[in-house]
């Protein structure tokens, strides 16, 4: 397994030597010695997957390193321990409350130091492994997502094409009243009254439900849908009825459900 990678900032190098040799036989260390060194070394690949950071060092203190590396998208979950000489529950306070997961107060004892970051180490794994876990449930309900609006695509169509076999000039009209459908909601943007209503998305999904309109007419009898000449007014009755059977909703019963 590779090892981890620590990045220590302290301006003492006494304290980077001393932590250096601790960390050395288990870690990747780099060290740095100020807070500025800090904020360029964590864009060097690779990352660091832990920082110890001192808190009182020239120019940049630890304080406001932690708050740039929080700011930054790159560096904001990167795990740091803050490490000093100022053992006061202020200090170790508004680290905890600046972002730090950890305080460990100078002199360091090897033993807890190694603890300390082995257990933040192990956190942070669970946490990236958690977000992999969630970016792939994500990918695969977009991808489940998409899957299903196809197979509506393909319902869709194969309903029109049924709609189209069973009425020669159903084929034209189908294709027309898309079209106009497709005008009228365009225009119908411009107007404040429907333009919160009618996005790209609900146009799209109207214009692809057009098709639609007519599909009651497949429970029509051939006899009448077809008839060359002339409909009587009972016949005309019938295929009137067309508008009812499309809106009807659709009852299926399952036979393994009882």
């Amino acid at each position: 397994m590779e090892k981890a990678e620590i990045l220590i900032a302290d301006d003492e190098p006494v304290n980077l030597t001393a932590l250096t040799r601790v960390l050395k036989d288990y870690y990747k260390v780099r060290a740095c010695k100020s807070g500025e060194a800090v904020l360029q070394a964590v864009h060097i690949a690779p990352r660091p997957d832990l920082i110890l950071l001192d808190i009182m060092m020239p120019g940049i203190d630890g304080f406001l390193t932690l708050k740039k590396l929080r700011e930054h998208p790159a560096t904001q979950d990167i795990p740091v321990i803050f490490i000093s000489s100022l053992d006061s529950d202020d200090h170790e306070g508004q680290g905890l409350r600046l972002g730090a997961v950890d305080y460990i107060a100078k002199p360091f004892k090897p033993g807890i130091v190694l603890a300390r970051i082995k257990t933040q180490l192990e956190l942070k794994q669970a946490r990236d492994h958690l977000h992999n876990q969630n970016q792939w449930l994500e990918a695969e309900v977009n991808r489940r997502v998409q899957e299903n609006l196809l197979i509506q695509d393909v319902a869709l169509i194969s309903l029109t094409q049924l709609a189209e076999a069973r009425d020669d000039n159903t084929g034209n009209h189908i294709l027309r009243t898309c079209m106009y459908i497709e005008i009228l909601a365009r225009q119908l943007m411009n107007q404040p009254r429907f333009a919160a209503e009618l996005t790209e998305q609900k146009i799209r999904t109207i214009v692809k439900a057009a098709p639609l309109h007519d599909i009651g007419k497949i429970g029509i009898p051939d006899a009448i849908l077809l008839k060359p000449g002339k409909l009587s007014a009972e016949e005309f009755e019938i295929i009137k009825t067309h508008c009812q059977i499309g809106a009807r909703p659709t009852r299926v019963s399952c036979p393994f459900s009882k």
